[in-house]
């Protein structure tokens, strides 16, 4: 007896994946922007002597960076789970 998930039993399934790479997508092309605004922001600030603002970009690079982290493992998580789906 052979058990396995229909993925083309549900409508739009193909639409589902679509949208979610392409939200991941654009989550991680705009923390890479983020970091690349924030680390430049730092710099200026951290030069100027500006210590408040060099703090807040700072913070704005590590928040940016743990974003892009989390959008690069929910993409591999994605993968993963839709493999592990078809394999069962």
């Amino acid at each position: 007896m052979d058990v396995f998930p229909d993925f083309d039993g549900l409508p739009g399934i193909g639409d589902l994946k679509t949208i979610i790479g392409a939200v991941l997508t654009i989550i991680l092309i705009v923390a890479v922007l983020m970091i690349i605004v924030s680390a430049i922001i730092w710099a200026i600030a951290t030069s100027t002597g500006n210590t408040s603002v060099a703090s807040k970009a700072r913070t704005g690079v590590l928040v940016a960076l743990g974003a892009a982290i989390l959008a690069g493992a929910g993409v591999a998580w994605i993968n993963w789970l839709i493999q592990l789906g078809e394999q069962l």
